[in-house]
């Protein structure tokens, strides 16, 4: 955080309750920091509600003293709450985005109305699953939610969900993501805030608290399971005006497009180059403002307050320019753009023919190592590097240089006639920038389990040697091409870890293909940039930073066996350990690894590590979660242990295990 950018005066002086219990209509109590305008008792103020499981006393402590403080000193009351069996609340977190936690939602907003400060308005926000959160409580229509900012999130969770990808499983996450969770479920709350009981609080949740692996394996196809929670299925259900965030390296990008074409009521989208991050922390850069954008937004939808914000344009995106492909970037070279509506009447589909030099996708080498990561948050090895490589094990058509720039804005998608010999396939379609010098830069992307060609809830075996149409949604995406450079798009049979591979080695024979770019036209608006002011946030939560160590990603290959490991050492963000001023310190390291050997798609095998530390005077908590994910022609294969440790003392350890058939059509 630059410390140039620290704001200390605000219309209003701000004073923050470290912990206020919200009773629910069950007998549990919902832990939660409040941050009040210091004469809010006798001029209420409308709140602002995050609400979300990431633990207000420790992980996002540091941030949210920085967001809440700063829109608490404009006038607002800013209260971030634990979800049910998380931090200092009560019960068990039993799953993701369950209609309980909804329910508790409107609970807690049916207090803040009731509270002495409170005018009764309120509006929600929130990242990733805040963000989540706000979009499905604003469907439930409670009468206090007047507005909501959604960022980094989506309205499909079968779509975009840590979860399935084109209707594959996600291996890069599947079983990262929920032993990570495991790991941070386990943390006991902070015997600072909830007393004696935290010891049985704590052995409670380890034991009560399911590993979401199980969940995303029983429920291989779009079915209820990931229809809950996925405002895709009724748009019309949220009436409340919403304000979608997003980053085109983030990987929940998607469903900001579709919210504006599809949400009734007032909407406004905002996506720059950043990772699954706030805009004003956003990596890589331009950072802006968002803070002072959120500001214009509270204030028109809950104070009445005519800040201009509506008069703008729908959608506010970053067109970026062409780069050399790195795993990295500070900055991303491009500039602002507006479209009054979306879907917008200046953006055309532009078909462009496919022609390969074989007709027959290679299936001997595995494609997909050099993908980056799927949720990134722009540290180093998050994004893709240059992907000759990749294109080598591809069947790739390459255009002519281009003789005039042209822009793109939105959802590419490529149509292809094909073959398989196999009743179970999938196909990777990669969008590249070729640039003069030879290097090829990963645009974007998609993926689609051929089952799944018709429906993501019904899937259908293909038929070996029958010819089939599909069209393959590439993600949204901005990208300006440059004169001289070339459009390249490969096709693969695999992309691990990426997507699970298909149970046996598939041959794709490709009878036809066209790709059909989102081409953007100039207009007026671009020579009137949007202008977003400086980054600024309210000064951090004291704290010192005790170690940090740094991010990395490895590729090992045998060249001999053909046998590779992809291995996934953490981002900082995530390693680096703290010390709050209350004396508390907490740290997280995670390591994951991917291995799979060519020509052998059940040789795949994704493992995941995290360790966990809390600590204060004395008193040492260590949690240990370890997962691995695996699978043969029939059924996938989950393990995943729990060890927990108060001091050097072992106090609980289990180990879950899961064998669920395969599904793949």
């Amino acid at each position: 955080m630059d410390p140039e950018l620290i704001r200390t005066e605000f219309p209003h002086a701000v004073r923050v309750i470290d912990n206020v219990w919200i009773p629910l209509s069950d007998g549990c109590r919902l832990a939660a920091r409040l941050w009040l305008p210091n004469d809010a008792e006798a001029h209420p103020v409308p709140t602002l509600l995050e609400y979300i499981p990431y633990r207000k006393d420790d992980w996002t402590a540091i941030g949210d003293s920085m967001r809440h403080a700063y829109l608490a000193g404009h006038g607002y009351a800013c209260l971030r709450v634990d979800i049910r069996g998380s931090g200092g609340s009560d019960g068990i977190l039993e799953g993701k985005y369950l209609k309980r936690e909804q329910d508790d939602a409107l609970e807690v907003l049916r207090w803040i109305r009731n509270q002495s400060w409170s005018t009764g308005s309120c509006g929600m926000f929130g990242l990733s699953w805040g963000g989540y959160s706000s979009l499905q409580v604003a469907a439930r229509r409670p009468p206090e939610l007047k507005a909501i900012i959604s960022v980094c999130a989506s309205d499909d969770r079968y779509a975009d969900d840590v979860g399935y990808v084109g209707g594959a499983l996600l291996g890069l996450h599947a079983i990262s993501w929920p032993s990570m969770m495991l790991a941070f479920n386990a943390r006991p709350p902070d015997p600072g805030v909830v007393g004696d009981d935290w010891r049985a609080m704590w052995l409670r949740r380890m034991a009560e608290t399911p590993p979401f692996i199980e969940a995303a394996l029983l429920h291989q196809s779009r079915d209820a399971h990931w229809e809950h929670g996925s405002v895709r299925e009724d748009y019309g259900a949220i009436a409340c005006p919403v304000f979608a965030i997003g980053g085109w390296a983030d990987c929940f990008r998607n469903g900001l497009f579709r919210l504006l074409g599809g949400l009734p009521g007032p909407k406004k989208g905002l996506i720059g180059p950043w990772g699954h991050q706030y805009p004003e922390e956003g990596v890589p850069g331009p950072r802006i403002g968002f803070l002072q954008e959120s500001v214009r937004w509270w204030d028109y939808w809950l104070k009445g307050i005519d800040t201009g914000i509506m008069d703008e344009p729908t959608l506010r995106a970053w067109m970026p320019d062409p780069v050399e492909p790195r795993t990295a970037y500070e900055r991303r070279p491009g500039r602002w753009i507006s479209e009054r509506a979306w879907p917008s009447p200046m953006v055309e589909t532009q078909p462009m023919e496919l022609s390969f030099l074989s007709n027959v996708v290679p299936n001997t080498k595995v494609v997909g190592l050099a993908a980056g990561c799927w949720c990134g948050f722009g540290v180093n090895g998050d994004f893709a590097p240059d992907q000759r490589r990749e294109d080598a094990l591809s069947l790739c058509s390459t255009s002519q240089p281009l003789d005039e720039p042209i822009e793109i804005l939105g959802f590419p998608s490529v149509n292809l006639t094909l073959i398989s010999d196999r009743p179970q396939a999938q196909v990777a379609v990669r969008l590249c920038d070729v640039d003069q010098d030879g290097s090829s830069f990963l645009v974007t992307r998609g993926i689609l389990n051929l089952t799944h060609r018709d429906s993501h809830a019904a899937p259908c075996a293909l038929e070996p040697g029958v010819p089939i149409t599909v069209e393959i949604e590439l993600n949204a995406i901005a990208h300006a091409f440059h004169p001289g450079h070339r459009v390249r798009v490969g096709l693969s049979s695999t992309y691990w870890p990426w997507a699970w591979p298909s149970p046996e080695t598939v041959q794709l024979t490709v009878l036809a293909g066209e790709l059909r770019l989102p081409v953007r036209i100039t207009q007026k608006d671009d020579l009137t940039p949007p202008k977003f002011s400086t980054p600024e946030y309210a000064a951090p939560l004291s704290h010192d930073v005790t170690d940090a160590p740094s991010s990395r990603r490895a590729h090992h290959e045998d060249l001999a066996k053909g046998h590779h490991r992809l291995m996934w050492d953490h981002d900082p963000s995530r390693g680096v350990r703290r010390k709050l001023a209350n004396g508390l310190e907490f740290g997280t390291v995670g390591s994951d690894s991917y291995s799979i050997t060519d020509g052998r798609p059940v040789s795949a095998v994704a493992r995941s590590k995290w360790v966990v530390h809390l600590a204060r005077d004395g008193w040492r908590i260590r949690l240990e979660s370890a997962g691995t994910l695996s699978a043969d022609a029939s059924d996938f294969r989950a393990a995943q242990t729990l060890k927990a440790f108060e001091g050097n003392h072992q106090v609980f350890s289990e180990e879950w295990i899961f064998r669920v058939p395969r599904k793949d059509g």
